[in-house]
């Protein structure tokens, strides 16, 4: 079923529903638009559908800070309160505030 409505928003902090990480959502796509090589190194059993939203984090885990790109079926709120600490965040957002970061820049 395609779903053209995003669940989750601008800034918004979210966590990965089976990997350890969380992240800043910074961009979203309605459907799939990454590679068909990105998508086929997902293995099989695991890919997410094309036809729902994609979003795009800026991510971090124990060890590192990086640009995720993720199925929303694979997200969830992260509820812990704690802000990210991204070194990217500064470009596109203000202050942690509220479990959310405001945009800081203007969009298209």
């Amino acid at each position: 079923m395609f779903k053209s409505k995003a669940k989750y928003s601008l800034g918004q902090v979210v966590r990965h529903r089976k990997h350890p990480f969380r992240g800043v959502i910074f961009d979203v796509d309605p459907v799939f638009s990454n590679s068909e090589e990105w998508y086929e190194a997902i293995p099989e059993d695991s890919r997410p559908s094309k036809e729902q939203p994609f979003y795009h984090l800026l991510a971090e885990n124990e060890d590192s800070y990086y640009v995720a790109y993720v199925s929303e079926q694979n997200l969830v709120v992260d509820k812990s309160g704690e802000p990210v600490e991204h070194p990217g965040l500064p470009e596109f957002f203000g202050d942690f505030d509220d479990g959310q970061y405001p945009l800081q820049v203007q969009l298209n």
